[in-house]
């Protein structure tokens, strides 16, 4: 499959008066299902939604690992002259990946390659520790590749929020893989692969972002790993925080962290909500 991550969150807007003046607009990007809901006027959601593709389609140029793209020509090159949202991202990476100690790790993407064709990876190649910039331009080590769908799907979703605020928006929910509210509140559904819904959170004015590590399977393995092999030590973790970017990375490394470490991730990150559901669908929030 080409999705990263069980998509396990729904959004549920039971018969609320203001759904009348909805519109949502709805498609494929980043490997998900995507879709952007607006509240106004006809006539400013019209065009504001009418743009939502295109823009989705410059971002994909940018981060997808599934069509040609800045990332896939790093990943043939080992370089590559980043532009401004790049260097962005990037330089989120590089937070997520001191918060998490080097759990979230965009070089992964060597053991994903490695257990999808059935080899051996080979593990001088992890490290984004490896990884260097000079000026506007990021290197890669030796022989590495490198994987965004642990945070793109986030990044592009608080892109899309900026966008709609920006433009004059009050209300919305977006859903690039990971949710993101303009005002709200919005009633989310939190499922699990293997045990169906077991909670729900309400958002407003935040982001929340949620990994199932066997919601994607790897040659009959979750689809998330650590750097150094770690399995995943929950059924599916949601972090609920400012940025949906930051959410989606955390909540991807979060899946290997215990209890201890995630209390502390939570006051180290600022995030307002850690959910987890262990293997026996029991749900513990943060």
């Amino acid at each position: 499959m080409n999705r990263r991550r069980f998509l396990s969150l729904s959004a549920a807007f039971a018969c609320a008066p203001a759904l009348a003046q909805a519109s949502t607009w709805s498609g494929i990007a980043l490997g998900a299902e995507v879709s952007v809901t607006l509240h106004g006027p006809r006539d400013m959601t019209a065009p504001l939604l009418a743009a939502t593709p295109a823009r989705l389609r410059a971002i994909e140029a940018q981060f997808s690992l599934f069509q040609p793209s800045a990332l896939t020509r790093l990943n043939e090159t080992g370089q590559l002259d980043l532009s401004p949202e790049f260097a962005d991202l990037t330089a989120l990476c590089d937070r997520a990946h001191l918060l998490t100690g080097g759990l979230f790790d965009p070089t992964v993407q060597t053991l994903w390659q490695a257990a999808a064709t059935g080899t051996q990876a080979d593990p001088t190649r992890i490290g984004w520790h490896q990884t260097r910039r000079t000026r506007n331009t990021l290197h890669l080590g030796q022989g590495q590749q490198i994987t965004l769908n642990g945070i793109a799907q986030g990044y592009a979703t608080d892109l899309i929020r900026a966008d709609l605020q920006r433009a004059g928006a009050t209300k919305a929910l977006i859903n690039i893989g990971e949710f993101a509210a303009l005002s709200g509140p919005f009633h989310l559904g939190l499922s699990d692969p293997e045990h169906g819904l077991v909670g729900q959170t309400t958002l407003t004015d935040g982001a929340v972002a949620t990994s199932s590590p066997s919601g994607t399977l790897i040659a009959g393995q979750p689809h998330i790993m650590g750097p150094a092999g770690q399995p995943p030590l929950w059924s599916t973790v949601s972090i609920t925080a400012g940025s949906a970017a930051m959410a989606d990375a955390l909540s991807t490394a979060a899946c290997m962290m215990p209890l201890p470490d995630l209390r502390g991730l939570k006051q180290a990150a600022n995030l307002y909500r850690i959910q987890v559901v262990d293997t026996e669908g029991n749900l513990t929030t943060l």
